[in-house]
């Protein structure tokens, strides 16, 4: 088993930039087969999956067709993978703008459009408001001008839903509401997203 901090930089290594994934990246799942992350998804370039199974951290489950040679053997470049030891998620959601409009599903709180977001303190900072999961929403720009420095009740605004705290679960249901726009078709049976089953 990993221990506490090799267990954290073992798990941050897991999600990576999209630009580090140009081809043939590899689902990264736990040892419970759920993806440690669904928003971005855990994805490792296929370089990593192939060292992680060298490495004995990790059990093959799917394969490209593509394959890649060394002068001792050649190999299918793996596709979804297994850690062989379960990694703990981690339960406390960091306060970020990111996560704060994955929570508010990157819509508007006031007025629900989506695009051209940013951030509004329910009670102003003028007025003693803090900075904190219970008084930050995701807001469009003209929603937080209109808004301004003034209460809710001033304006006339109501919230789509009280703003709070998400717990690491409800971020990862999050996540999954927001498939991304490639998904092999080898890791759909590891994957569950909220989308509209065909009859």
């Amino acid at each position: 088993m990993l221990d506490g901090a090799e267990s954290s930089d073992f798990r941050t290594s897991f999600v990576r930039e999209p630009s580090a994934l140009k081809q043939f990246p590899a689902l990264v799942l736990n040892a419970d087969y759920r993806p440690l992350s669904y928003y971005p998804l855990s994805l490792w370039p296929w370089q990593d999956a192939i060292k992680a199974v060298f490495l004995d951290r990790v059990i093959i489950l799917a394969e490209y067709e593509e394959v890649v040679r060394s002068q001792q053997m050649a190999m299918r470049i793996p596709s979804v993978v297994v850690l062989k030891d379960y990694v703990k998620p981690q339960k406390r959601v960091a306060f970020t703008r990111f996560n704060l409009f994955l929570r508010d599903e990157f819509c508007c709180q006031y007025c629900g459009s989506k695009g051209d977001l940013t951030f509004d303190h329910v009670i102003p900072r003028s007025r003693g408001g803090v900075t904190s999961w219970e008084n930050v929403v995701a807001a469009c720009s003209p929603c937080n001008l209109r808004k301004g420095s003034k209460t809710l009740r001033q304006v006339g605004m109501h919230l789509r839903k009280p703003p709070r705290q998400p717990s690491s679960e409800e971020m990862r249901n999050a996540g999954r509401k927001f498939p991304p726009g490639y998904l092999h078709d080898s890791w759909l049976d590891f994957l569950y997203w909220d989308a509209e089953l065909e009859a």
